[in-house]
């Protein structure tokens, strides 16, 4: 569809050609599938492993394993919140030193030229430096918070920070109450911030969140997926997997609503955590949840731990079982749904094919065959649900509501005119069929304990400027599971010269994010002392440290 100037299409003027479309999506097909009837409509997968009401299992558990740093000589080594903590304790390096090191970097002043500026799409540097100052004060008097005390992290743009701004990917209009600074800091932040975290800054995103790319032009250059330049970060937390992989962040925190955690840290090499529907914060979605990425599983382990401590203000999050550790002798099982797992590329197969392989012969995991019923039509009924999320969420953001597509982009015009066209009948059989693959989840879980579901993230290593297709990520936001990406190897690319990074997920039960991290390990260890290259840093890599103590 030609767009010429500021003309938008037909399809956002017109009911009957915004239907055509909607019905050319298939989106009206699952109200035809006759099994729905039986089932209930389930409007959210709120599914909560309840809590004992023990206040002394609701605090964080920061174990030692998470305060020990990975051997000097690891090939790939990225820093981690625990090689921070050691050299602010030693006076070796402090935050302040970290900050100022940093700050130049992402700087947000067009004249700057800031090399990795691109990932950013807010930096307050009084904010930061304030905060760098009060941490280095508490290492001072020997009395840190935490070992993320003094750490920098970053924060996707949909996320509220006090003192910044929620672009959510827009283009700031002045004038409109939606781009006014927020004036409370989001329950998960503000718990990274309790333990001493630097929040440095908010990283950019995909336009409303509503693709995979993470390509936003609209926000100034796109992010850089530094392990090959040719390639999209993968969206729509881009921001967040660019500036892990640069080195500049351990950790960073995104959203999910359709694998906007998962697919960055999948093409940037990175670990990524999609939580449990609500485990984290209790956002108005039934889809989308806040999560960690984190350049070690030790940091996403850490990130999560923290942000999922128990909201006192929070009903639904505040009654969350708190996180257990699966028993080192417990039997662990991966599930693979064969007929879903090969739509990969050939490539993604092979790498992901020989992670499997380690798992079953080598620490003893059973692999078995499972099958997913409805699974295209599931599909197609999330992205339905999406857009209908998308356009009522977005319709608010601006004061005249029949205005709020002036804010937006062409593609997002059209797919909210198109979401839009949802009926409520279509909404309750989308509601129906995510009732029938929750019970056949259900039925699994009942059959296999602690099984994960596992699959390649993607069904390609990274996105070349061409669409590309979510094959696998929908599952685990339309049934509120939680699930994982694991980097576990790379490949040639098609353009480009640098190796694309491939990443394997894992789906549990809902609230399993323990066992989840757990077989994170297994996977980290695979990467980084089986695979024949070991993990691999990109070549544009920042060590942070070095530059802070220079």
């Amino acid at each position: 569809m030609e767009l010429i100037g500021n003309h938008r299409p037909s399809v956002t003027h017109s009911s009957m050609v915004a239907k055509a479309v909607w019905t050319n999506a298939q989106f009206g097909t699952i109200k035809d599938i006759p099994e729905l009837s039986e089932y209930t409509s389930r409007l959210q997968p709120v599914v909560t492993p309840l809590g004992s009401g023990d206040d002394t299992l609701s605090k964080p558990s920061i174990t030692p394993d998470l305060v020990q740093r990975q051997p000097d000589g690891l090939a790939g080594r990225f820093h981690s919140a625990a090689d921070y903590h050691e050299l602010y304790k030693s006076g070796k390096l402090t935050p302040v030193q970290v900050a100022q090191a940093l700050l130049p970097l992402i700087s947000q002043d067009q004249e700057s030229g800031a090399k990795y500026g691109a990932a950013w799409a807010a930096v307050n540097e009084e904010i930061a430096l304030e905060a760098a100052k009060a941490s280095a004060k508490r290492y001072a008097a020997g009395k840190p918070l935490s070992v993320l005390d003094g750490v920098p992290f970053a924060v996707k743009d949909d996320l509220n920070v006090k003192g910044y701004t929620s672009h959510v990917g827009l283009q700031r209009q002045e004038g409109i109450p939606f781009f006014d600074e927020a004036k409370q800091t989001i329950w998960p932040v503000a718990q990274l911030e309790a333990a001493g975290g630097l929040m440095i800054g908010k990283v950019t995103m995909h336009e409303l969140g509503s693709d995979t790319s993470g390509c936003n032009p609209r926000r100034g250059k796109s992010p850089i997926n530094w392990y090959n330049t040719s390639y999209y970060t993968g969206g729509s937390s881009s921001g967040g997997g660019s500036a892990l992989s640069s080195g500049l962040v351990p950790i960073a925190i995104g959203t999910d609503a359709g694998g906007s955690i998962r697919i960055p840290s999948s093409f940037c090499g990175m670990y990524g955590l999609k939580p449990t529907l609500h485990r984290i914060w209790t956002m108005n979605s039934a889809i989308c949840v806040a999560g960690p990425k984190a350049a070690t599983v030790a940091d996403l382990t850490l990130a999560y731990r923290l942000m999922a401590a128990p909201n006192p203000d929070d009903p639904v999050q505040g009654a969350f079982a708190p996180s257990i550790s699966p028993s080192p002798t417990a039997k662990k099982t991966i599930g693979i749904y064969s007929d879903w797992f090969n739509e990969a590329s050939p490539a993604v197969r092979e790498v992901t094919n020989k992670a499997i392989d380690h798992f079953r012969e080598k620490l003893g995991y059973e692999v078995i065959e499972i099958h997913i019923p409805y699974i295209r039509e599931g599909q197609l009924a999330h992205s339905a649900w999406a857009l209908s999320e998308l356009n009522d969420h977005h319709r608010h953001r601006h004061p005249d509501p029949h205005k709020a597509l002036s804010l937006v982009n062409h593609a997002n015009a059209i797919l909210m005119t198109m979401g839009s066209e949802t009926s409520a009948v279509d909404m309750l059989k989308y509601g129906q069929l995510r009732e029938l693959i929750m019970e056949h989840l259900a039925f699994l879980w009942q059959k296999y304990p602690d099984m994960l579901i596992v699959t390649p993230t993607a069904p390609d290593a990274g996105w070349k400027i061409h669409p590309g297709d979510q094959a696998y990520i929908w599952l685990a936001n339309s049934t509120g599971c939680p699930a994982l990406s694991a980097p576990v190897g790379y490949i040639d690319p098609e353009q480009g010269e640098d190796q694309l990074p491939v990443g394997l997920m894992a789906m549990g039960e809902w609230g399993a994010e323990e066992l989840l991290l757990s077989w994170a390990k297994d996977s980290e260890t695979y990467l980084n002392n089986v695979w024949h290259t070991g993990r691999v840093r990109p070549k544009e890599w920042a060590d942070v440290v070095k530059l802070a103590t220079e």
